[in-house]
């Protein structure tokens, strides 16, 4: 599993801007995709939560100075396991990042042509530059301080740093999201630098994508891109270049979301694919059943080649299954929230609102208390249980309070947020 799969794009407004108009009232698709925000924030801290108690984890902690550094997909190792979680999380590990950084990639275009490209950048160097430095150096050592203790002779802090900056690689936890998002945000004003009428053709393509159109040419592309770097990497390995980590399997994948969004996002929320009441929404109940029917197709051939059965063309069908379930299951829930979460909802709104904060800061609740649980005989549910509410509270209290400084607010788009809901409220 990797060390930090991550929310969508939480420095986009996605509730009630477009192409720098406020709305009279907050349309349904932006309601939506907020809500779907909110759920994705929830889903990412389940996931790690759930990472200890695994059944597949290896038996014991991994050493903390030792390559391959095991531990950074596996911090803590607990004793009790469940089977369900390895389901949960493989389910969450084969959509999650696709989903996220399909979101991401909604409004950047029309943030291009309401900011222009200049301003675009400085505003996404603030959100993400400054939030990722501080994770990387100041958050991430007190994060992976208690895996280091479980294997240390010397449990002091001044133990552990020496040991930390000796490694020779920059952990860098859920923080390696940032600064994948920020290159890719930097390609979008070069594309809108080159050619500032893209986004028209963009959003005419888009107005004609049907959505089985549009899943099909998804599917195909992902494909051609994942298959055959799939065949020299692994889904778990990744490539780090000082504090810059990502999977190379997976890297291209997520640009294809991005930008296929992107594509969308230009046309608006509130026609095309993203019509509250359209072809996608309708559907919502054959993109479940169809996300289901690909997740077989994608864990029992994985699950085959992992117990050593070897088959002519079974990588190529586990594969071609993971490409199948991460589109579905995007479309799935899209179609959902379209479909059934265009009200205002309290929870998620504040959810959606924290959402960026509670990505940044929640990896230290969630490591910390999965290591004091360590001596605890606690069946590995109940753990899981308490581990995921203590992150979300803590992070979800942690965020509200530093969105009462200035400074804080700034870097969430807390005060963005509110004079724009404010301003539609008002109309």
């Amino acid at each position: 599993m990797p060390p930090g799969v991550t929310g969508c794009n939480f420095e986009t407004d996605i509730a009630v801007e477009y192409h720098g108009a406020v709305c009279s009232s907050m349309p349904k698709s932006s309601l939506a995709l907020s809500n779907l925000r909110g759920f994705a924030i929830v889903m990412v801290v389940a996931f790690h939560s759930c990472i200890a108690y695994l059944g597949s984890q290896p038996a014991s902690q991994l050493p903390f100075d030792l390559p391959p550094y095991g531990w950074r997909a596996n911090p803590i190792v607990d004793s009790a396991r469940w089977f369900g979680f390895d389901l949960f999380c493989a389910f969450q590990y084969v959509y999650l990042m696709h989903l996220m950084f399909f979101l991401s990639g909604l409004f950047v275009w029309p943030s291009l042509s309401r900011k222009g490209g200049r301003r675009f950048l400085y505003d996404r160097l603030v959100r993400l530059g400054i939030p990722f430095a501080l994770g990387l150096y100041l958050l991430m050592p007190l994060t992976y301080y208690p895996v280091y203790r479980v294997t240390a002779v010397d449990p002091s802090w001044s133990a552990f740093w020496s040991h930390w900056i000796a490694l020779p690689f920059s952990p860098s936890g859920p923080m390696w999201f940032l600064w994948l998002l920020l290159l890719f945000n930097v390609a979008a004003a070069a594309l809108f630098w080159l050619a500032p009428r893209a986004g028209e053709s963009l959003a005419r393509l888009s107005a004609k994508a049907h959505p089985g159109r549009f899943f099909m040419a998804l599917v195909a592309v992902s494909a051609l891109a994942y298959i055959p770097l799939a065949a020299v990497f692994a889904p778990w390995e990744w490539v780090q270049f000082g504090p810059f980590a990502f999977q190379p399997s997976f890297a291209p994948q997520y640009a294809i979301y991005f930008f296929a969004a992107l594509g969308v996002g230009a046309f608006g929320l509130e026609h095309g694919m993203l019509e509250p009441d359209g072809m996608l929404a309708r559907g919502w109940a054959r993109w479940l059943a169809a996300t289901g029917a690909a997740f077989l197709l994608w864990i029992v051939p994985t699950a085959l080649i992992v117990n050593g059965t070897s088959l002519p063309g079974l990588q190529i069908v586990a594969d071609l299954g993971f490409v199948l379930c991460a589109a579905s299951a995007c479309l799935a829930l899209l179609a959902v929230f379209l479909r059934f979460a265009g009200s205002p909802r309290p929870v998620f709104e504040s959810l959606s609102d924290n959402a960026y904060g509670i990505y940044l800061v929640h990896y230290i609740f969630v490591i910390w208390l999965q290591y004091m649980l360590l001596g605890v005989a606690l069946f590995a549910v109940v753990k899981a249980a308490i581990v995921f509410t203590g992150a979300l509270f803590l992070s979800w209290t942690i965020t509200a309070a530093v969105c009462r400084i200035p400074i804080g607010a700034r870097l969430m788009g807390r005060k963005r947020r509110e004079l724009a809901r404010a301003r539609a409220r008002a109309r």
